[in-house]
């Protein structure tokens, strides 16, 4: 049983709820029925409520399998999808720009709904097109997804890291000038390093954990989190198992060769085609034979109290990534895991201070620092 603490409204960096209701429910906003709970999602907004979000970045993902010019309809049609969850429920979500307009909404016990872009593959190529997602509300760009850009290099993609190139600096200068937030998770340790060394304002990783924590190559090495502090930056710690539990990461890896070696698709995001019945067949009784791992509350805890060593409270977050990962912690009922993720915090000493800046102060300076750099450019 879990205490009756208050927290502040959590600020969450990474949700995929627009990208489940595509796959899911057709953009069928209305078919999710998220203000009853909807049990095939993480997100509902009886579970938000639960889980104290105050304010949420919407991930308008789209995958980097698509090409350039699908890329950029598919994103449109993410945040369109955003505009329409905000039409469905105004009593509880309102579109959100400024850190003024989410501390507005918070005020007024609406969830401030802002929007993140996942991939520079969304603006094809194209600073107009990324001065047009600006123009539209989306507040940061994560500058890869899995796969790396002629511009700017994945940690998960293929060939050498090639970091940013001068058109990929160029990106991030012009994001600046918007006030949009340059966003490092998924890219490679060298983008990470070319980034921090363009840009004015402060970064963020929207959903990342910490490298020497799990070995994952989505996770943030030490040698990237103590240059934070003199960034201004934030890293949003993430719940996505096989970044939190190297058992997890392991068995994940192990999943992936056998769907390879039986000619199965691996993408989670992306759209699948039909399954051989006897591959899928071979698959379900492997997994039997070879159940995963769970991780736990206390996986995330590991990453956060790491991460607080490192680049200290005022740099923390949390991006969950939820609708973005088929498996959760244990204890973590969907968006509404925040509570018993805070309470374990607390109870391991936490400062009140502490967890307040971790759940939204530090988004909101974040923020507001983007929005001045923009100010400073005009």
């Amino acid at each position: 049983m879990h205490s009756e603490r208050e927290y502040a409204p959590v600020i969450d960096g990474h949700n995929d709820l627009p990208w489940a209701l595509r796959q899911d429910f057709g953009y069928d906003v209305g078919a999710a029925a998220l203000d009853v709970g909807q049990p095939r999602l993480h997100t509902d907004i009886p579970r938000l409520r639960r889980g104290g979000v105050g304010a949420q970045f919407w991930s308008v993902f789209v995958p980097s399998t698509l090409t350039p010019e699908q890329s950029v309809v598919a994103t449109l049609e993410q945040i369109d999808c955003v505009h329409r969850i905000v039409a469905a429920y105004p009593e509880t979500f309102e579109l959100a720009r400024t850190a003024g307009e989410v501390r507005a909404a918070i005020d007024r016990c609406r969830i401030a709904s802002l929007m993140g872009m996942e991939g520079g593959h969304s603006i094809a190529a194209s600073l107009g097109v990324l001065r047009a997602m600006a123009e539209l509300g989306v507040r940061y760009m994560t500058l890869t997804h899995n796969d790396s850009l002629p511009w700017a290099s994945s940690a998960t993609g293929e060939g050498e890291d090639q970091g940013l190139s001068e058109f990929g600096r160029a990106v991030v200068v012009e994001m600046n000038k918007l006030g949009m937030i340059v966003d490092l998770s998924h890219v490679s340790e060298r983008t990470m390093e070319d980034a921090l060394d363009t840009s004015r304002a402060p970064v963020m990783f929207s959903h990342s954990s910490c490298r020497s924590v799990c070995g994952h190559p989505r996770n943030v090495p030490d040698s990237i989190l103590e240059r934070l502090p003199r960034n201004g930056g934030l890293l949003m710690v993430t719940f996505v198992p096989k970044f939190v539990s190297e058992a997890c990461r392991d068995h994940a890896r192990a999943v992936q060769a056998k769907r390879l070696e039986l000619g199965l698709p691996v993408g989670f995001h992306d759209v699948a085609p039909a399954e051989d019945p006897a591959a899928a067949a071979g698959f379900e009784a492997w997994l039997r034979m070879h159940p995963a791992p769970k991780a736990t509350i206390d996986d995330v805890v590991r990453h956060l109290e790491h991460a607080r060593d490192v680049v200290g409270p005022h740099h923390l977050g949390l991006g969950g990534d939820f609708d973005g990962t088929p498996e959760l912690p244990e204890g973590m009922d969907g968006v509404a895991g925040y509570r018993p993720l805070l309470d374990a915090l607390a109870e391991r000493g936490w400062s009140r201070k502490e967890l307040d800046a971790l759940c939204s102060e530090n988004a909101l300076r974040v923020l507001e620092a983007a929005e001045e750099a923009a100010s400073d450019s005009a």
